[in-house]
């Protein structure tokens, strides 16, 4: 029977374990300890470090960072501070913006901007978007706010004059969605 439950732990190994203990629980804590030590010596595999690399290539090459599919419109920008903005994100979580400042932190993408955008975008959306004056790369931003009208995206700033003076409107942009909704 122990013969059963050793070959059945190099296959099943979170699970059989348990069964290991019960089974073997009436015996002497060392032979328990020396069952463990002889079934474990088959986990001390070491990776090549190529086949990692290939592996996180593969994995950013199919994973968070593909489009989903694109939609053209306008970009502005605007602020917490705007006459008309109460400094909330319609968004859950519903953040206050003048105090928590332009960024979100999301579990899979990090540090992220924050936009608004038509209810035609659900909220969590990620999207990317490339802006020379902005920044010489891309900008990725999840969508957290609405008052857009369309395709059009407002990028959330420090100030009403930078989003007036820096960003204004910039016409016909490609918007690359990664992400749909809070998925």
């Amino acid at each position: 029977m122990k013969k059963y439950f050793i070959s059945r732990f190099k296959m099943y190994a979170g699970t059989i374990i348990i069964l290991i203990v019960l089974v073997l629980s009436s015996k002497s804590s060392v032979s328990i300890l020396s069952y463990s030590v002889a079934l474990n010596t088959n986990l001390d595999k070491v990776l090549d470090s190529v086949v990692i690399e290939s592996k996180q290539k593969e994995l950013f090459d199919e994973g968070n960072y593909n489009t989903m599919y694109t939609f053209a419109g306008d970009l502005t920008g605007y602020a917490g501070d705007c006459p008309l903005c109460s400094g909330y994100l319609a968004c859950p979580p519903r953040t206050n913006v003048l105090k928590e400042g332009i960024y979100y932190k999301d579990k899979t993408y990090g540090t992220l901007r924050i936009v608004a955008s038509s209810k035609q975008y659900p909220c969590g959306t990620i999207i990317r978007f490339h802006v020379n004056k902005l920044s010489s790369d891309p900008i990725i931003a999840i969508i957290l706010d609405r008052g857009v009208g369309g395709n059009d995206i407002d990028l959330l700033t420090e100030s009403q004059e930078f989003a007036t003076k820096s960003v204004g409107r910039v016409r016909n942009l490609n918007f690359e969605v990664l992400r749909e909704g809070w998925n």
